[in-house]
């Protein structure tokens, strides 16, 4: 282990290999982000005949919808409380406790029954466990991104920042596939009544397998020293706001067009096909399988791209590229089938290529003793403002004023990041 994390610099300094963080970084990425569009997908096609049986589809989804954004509410609060946590108990404590949890709330929903038999405590008890997700998914940070962006060679920083999101994909792709299978392959009844709960325990086995790979690294005392040395601290919230409190919003806002774009392309496009009969839904999730390869490819285009014209101009001229694509998007939508599987095609390469930059664009302007701390809260206030409530208000907004009025919160995501990264460019010429 010792001979392939640590190398030692002319100064004596522990250095790291980032390919071997990098496979760490994947490989806990995509586990969380599993459990998360497991939950999203079954907002769409399992909750509201399951949790929400009183009401029409429609109203059952938006339910549906309001859980989904507790755990990105919950989230930056997790991280607090387990940043507490790792300056008492250690990383190795912290990071265990948190995937347990993780694990444990996704498993839970799994046993939940449904409204008929409990009413009105199944939909509180579905809302506990998908805030103890957001809790968990917070306090999962363990630092890896931030330690493969200080330990990358500078001419390739945009790869290596890619490869911390090319979990995103990754997660979607199985729990797309998951739900493909199993929605193909049982009768409406059966899947409703216990075929949509096995991709909810498949979770919690990847999860603990996910914990094993990261144990691995931070558990290790050339991990440890690695951080020390790179002053990456578990600093307090509120020593945090106070230090560099603008970075954690401007890097948020930086940001904020691709996470928009995120649950728009992912989740949103699942209901509005459904709702709208736009076409069978085995069809969209084999087209969403399809986008999810399609945005594994993306992203990794993204790490060349930022790597020759910079990571902040590939940001923005994503975000141009995705206010172009929210002015197409309902007459693509309209289309049928075909504009339909364009839309998520399409979308997918512009989330991947935006995405795969989206993290550590900003957060670099952190000083070492802030890093740690500020990518995790600046990456929770992302997805907050940017992801958290997007199915919620793309379905409702969509279902009563027409798809132009999402095109219309898409764009102001586009004018937040232009915005945003603009101002962080104005604060850098002053130094």
């Amino acid at each position: 282990m010792e001979r392939d994390l640590r190398r030692i610099s002319a100064d004596g300094h522990s250095k790291v290999a980032p390919g071997e963080i990098a496979i760490g970084v994947v490989i806990g990425r995509a586990s969380e982000y599993f459990d998360f569009f497991v939950f999203g997908i079954a907002c769409v096609l399992v909750f509201p005949s399951v949790f929400f049986p009183f009401a029409e589809p429609l109203q059952g989804t938006l339910y549906a919808f309001t859980i989904f954004a507790l755990a990105f509410i919950a989230r930056p609060f997790g991280t607090s409380l387990f940043m507490a946590i790792q300056r008492r108990f250690g990383r190795g404590f912290k990071l265990t406790a948190a995937l347990f949890l993780l694990g444990t709330a996704t498993a839970g929903m799994a046993f939940l029954p449904g409204y008929g038999t409990l009413g009105n405590y199944a939909i509180f008890l579905l809302a506990v466990f998908r805030i103890l997700q957001g809790v968990a998914f917070g306090g999962s940070w363990d630092g890896l991104p931030s330690l493969l962006s200080l330990n990358a060679p500078r001419h390739r920083r945009g790869w290596y920042a890619m490869l911390g999101q090319l979990g995103a994909p990754i997660g979607f792709l199985v729990a797309s596939a998951l739900f493909l299978y199993l929605h193909a392959s049982l009768s409406q009844q059966d899947f409703l009544q216990w075929g949509w709960r096995y991709p909810f325990f498949v979770a919690f086995a990847i999860n603990v397998v996910a914990l094993f790979a990261r144990l691995r690294l931070v558990v290790t005392h050339e991990y440890t020293r690695l951080l020390e040395e790179g002053q990456l601290e578990p600093i307090g919230t509120i020593e945090m706001l106070r230090g560099q409190g603008y970075n954690l919003f401007l890097g948020a806002f930086a940001a904020l067009a691709s996470y928009a774009l995120f649950h728009i392309v992912t989740v949103f496009p699942l209901s509005w096909i459904a709702l709208n009969d736009g076409q069978a839904i085995e069809g969209v999730l084999w087209m969403q399988v399809w986008g999810a390869f399609v945005g594994i490819a993306a992203t990794i285009a993204s790490g060349k791209l930022a790597d020759r014209i910079g990571r902040r101009n590939t940001l923005g001229t994503l975000a141009v590229l995705i206010g172009i694509f929210a002015v197409v998007m309902p007459w693509m939508l309209d289309r049928g089938p075909a504009g339909q599987d364009a839309f998520i095609l399409v979308g997918f390469a512009l989330l991947g290529l935006s995405y795969g930059q989206a993290s550590g664009t900003v957060t670099a302007n952190f000083s070492r003793r802030f890093r740690y701390t500020g990518a995790a809260l600046t990456s929770d206030l992302a997805w907050l403002f940017g992801a958290a409530f997007a199915p919620l208000v793309a379905l409702g907004l969509s279902s009563r004023f027409g798809l132009v009025s999402v095109s219309i919160y898409l764009l102001s995501g586009t004018a937040c990041t232009l915005l945003a990264l603009r101002i962080n460019r104005a604060i850098e010429s002053r130094y």
